[in-house]
């Protein structure tokens, strides 16, 4: 049984070789960015009021006053989407504007409404000004938020809803991601069901839900397949074979993995002589945790069958993997001041579940929940980390900085 150092350095010597495509970025929602993306225009692409009001030449206003009114005729009323080109501009006129509107020269200020003094002469409206007005207040301005060839996306970021926003915003209509890694994954064992009433002797397939929920936050196409029995050891070389010709990505096993009589996936997996291979790590929860890298294109991982330890291995072994492989940058753990005390057995790394808030000074502070036991589930339930208590150090205090790592591995924080 290796260190977790030592599995997760043995797991940096690999990865898939996952190729790009291009795709419509209206469709690209939790995938990988595959290069750089750059923007194609000025965003805003022109000058625009940020107000309802007027737009005037501030120029225009430097001799006003309470006693030197001026007074601007107003021409006509220009919307978003509208033309703002005016025809036969004279001195002393502007423009009423709503939000959004472009704004041209020579008007370069905007009043709002509720600022704004109106009169109306012979058929006419006038805007009075009584003070001098500067230049450039209440304006939009080209290229403040995005300029022509700024990077909008960076290679190795994970497509979210707001960055789908801003490439149809400035019309980005393709880019090119990473492809879906294939993922197959088997249950075993006797005592796992999908039948909803159960006795108390059996086990509820719960496992293979939790996987396949982590295609929807990540670029994953997750089949799982039939439960693997005690007795299905030829079954499962079979399976393994096919699913290599098939050129699946990723195979996973969630239990058979430890040392009982019916564990028989290090068995067959020893078969393959896959490189990296490893049986065991001094993690808690997880600790009977394989890996294999079958092929350039298979990788396996033998997974525990306790739910708590299921979850954790797969954070902690199998998404670093898959993060690798699809080049996603974003992932590295996040600090955070311990907020109550731990202890754990010195030789072991422990994942701790528990919540990651911001104190009342602003830091990021973790709170180790109680019932750590990996058969409790309720606590994984409430935490959005896992915390990262290192081996070589038996006691936490209050206060120390730890690495801290989001539930499912995406930094949603």
């Amino acid at each position: 049984m290796i260190s977790y150092k030592q599995a997760i350095n043995k797991l940096k010597k690999f990865h898939l070789p996952i190729k790009s495509e291009i795709i419509f970025s209206k469709d690209s929602l939790y995938r990988i960015c595959s290069e750089n993306i750059y923007s194609k225009s000025n965003y805003p692409a022109s000058n625009n009021t940020a107000f309802d009001g007027f737009a005037i030449n501030s120029l225009e206003t430097k001799n006003a006053s309470n006693i030197k009114k001026i007074k601007f005729k107003i021409l006509k009323s220009v919307a978003a989407g509208d033309n703002p080109k005016i025809k036969n501009l004279s001195k002393n006129t502007c423009i009423e504007v709503m939000t959004g509107a472009v704004i041209k020269k020579p008007f370069d200020t905007i009043i709002p409404y509720e600022k704004s003094k109106i009169i109306r002469i012979k058929n006419f409206n006038y805007l009075v000004i009584n003070k001098k007005i500067n230049k450039f207040n209440n304006l939009r301005f080209a290229g403040s938020d995005y300029k022509k060839g700024q990077i909008v996306i960076k290679k190795g970021d994970l497509i979210k809803p707001s960055d789908i926003l801003v490439l149809k915003t400035l019309g980005i209509k393709r880019i090119k991601v990473k492809k879906k890694l294939k993922i197959i994954f088997f249950p075993t064992g006797n005592e796992i069901t999908n039948q909803e009433k159960i006795p108390n002797w059996k086990v509820r397939n719960s496992n293979g839900s939790y996987i396949k929920s982590f295609s929807k936050i990540l670029p994953l196409n997750i089949i799982e397949k039939s439960i693997l029995r005690d007795n299905d050891e030829k079954k499962f070389l079979k399976e393994i074979n096919k699913n290599i010709k098939n050129k699946i990505d990723i195979i996973i096993t969630i239990g058979a993995v430890s040392a009982g009589k019916h564990d028989y996936v290090p068995r067959i997996i020893k078969k393959f002589k896959g490189k990296g291979f490893f049986k065991g790590a001094k993690i808690r929860p997880g600790k009977p945790i394989l890996f294999s890298k079958l092929n350039p294109n298979t990788a396996f991982f033998g997974l525990p069958g306790n739910p708590v330890s299921t979850a954790a291995c797969f954070r902690f072994f199998v998404l670093p993997f898959i993060f690798r492989s699809i080049e996603y940058l974003d992932n590295s753990p996040i600090k955070a001041k311990l907020k109550n005390k731990f202890e754990k057995k010195k030789e072991f790394t422990r994942f701790a579940k528990g919540k990651i808030t911001v104190s009342n000074k602003g830091n990021l502070e973790f709170e180790v929940f109680k019932g750590q036991e990996s058969f409790k589930l309720k606590p994984l339930s409430k935490s959005n980390a896992w915390g990262q208590f290192n081996s070589g150090q038996v006691r936490f205090k209050k206060g120390d900085l730890i690495d801290c790592h989001t539930t499912f591995g995406v930094n949603f924080l």
